[in-house]
C-alpha cells in the first residue's frame, strides 16, 4: 500500500459554485517535496489539513473530521474506463492519491500511517464517505455526475489527523488499526444518501464516526424506535 501522490489546490473563481464569493480549491495537482500535515481546528474555522491547500467552501468542507481526503487510483481508474476520458491524480479534488488500499471497504474508526520508519510519519484515521456536490459535478464537466457518482458508491474517505506530520509521493501506507465493527466507508456513505434505513447500524462506530453522520443516526434511531 503506497501513497502514490499528495495533491493541493489553490483557490480559483469558478461558475460552478454556490460558496459565497464564488471560488474553490477543488482543482488539486500533485506536488513534489514533504507537505505538513496537521489538525486544521473546527469545521467552519478550520480549512485543509494539509498545508498549502485550499478549501474555501468551510460550511461544508474541512476542519477536523475532514481533514484530509483520499480517493484510490484504482476508483479512479474505473471512472477513466467508464467516462473514456484521462483522470490524473487529484481529480477528484483528493489530496491523497493510494494505490492497493480498499477505499470503499475502510472501516470508519480505521487507522493509516503514512510515512517513512524513523521519519516524521502521519496517522490519519477514517471517519466518513464524500457527498459529492455541484462543485464536484461542475469541476469534471459531467452531466449528472453527482447521481452517477453516488449510485456507484465508492466515494473515497474523510480522514482525521490523529498525530500531525509530513507526507510525500511514494511513502507506504500501514493499517495499524481496525476496528471491530463492520461499519465501511461504502455502507456509511449509502446509508448517508441512497438507503437512510442503514443509519442505526452505524451507530456502532462510535464517535469515531463523523459528527453529523453520528447525529443523523441517532435522530434516525431514536424516531423510529420500537
Amino acid at each position: 500500500m503506497q501513497l502514490l501522490s499528495v495533491n493541493v489546490g489553490r483557490a480559483e473563481a469558478v461558475p460552478y459554485t454556490d460558496q459565497p464569493q464564488g471560488v474553490t480549491g477543488i482543482d488539486k495537482r500533485p506536488v513534489d517535496g514533504p507537505v505538513r500535515v496537521s489538525a486544521p481546528g473546527p469545521k467552519g474555522v478550520g480549512a485543509s489539513g494539509l498545508a498549502g491547500d485550499a478549501v474555501c467552501d468551510t460550511r461544508h468542507h474541512g476542519g477536523d473530521d475532514q481533514a484530509v481526503y483520499a480517493m484510490a487510483r484504482e476508483d479512479l481508474d474505473f471512472w477513466e474506463r467508464e467516462l473514456g476520458r484521462t483522470l490524473p491524480n487529484g481529480s477528484f479534488g483528493e489530496n491523497l492519491t493510494t494505490v492497493g488500499l480498499d477505499m470503499s471497504g475502510a472501516r470508519i474508526g480505521e487507522r493509516w500511517r503514512i510515512g517513512t520508519p524513523g521519519g516524521s510519519a502521519v496517522l490519519l484515521e477514517v471517519t466518513c464517505g464524500r457527498i459529492p456536490c455541484r462543485t464536484f459535478q461542475g469541476h469534471l464537466g459531467e452531466k449528472g455526475w453527482v447521481r452517477r457518482f453516488t449510485l456507484n458508491g465508492a466515494p473515497g474517505a474523510y480522514l482525521r489527523v490523529i498525530e500531525p506530520g509530513e507526507i510525500r509521493a511514494g511513502d507506504p501506507v500501514e493499517i495499524v488499526h481496525r476496528p471491530d465493527h463492520a461499519v465501511t466507508v461504502a455502507l456509511q456513505f449509502r446509508a448517508s444518501t441512497t438507503d437512510r434505513s442503514l443509519l442505526p447500524s452505524l451507530l456502532a462506530a462510535g464517535t469515531a464516526l463523523h459528527p453529523e453522520s453520528l447525529a443523523a443516526a441517532r435522530k434516525y434511531a431514536e424516531a423510529y424506535a420500537g
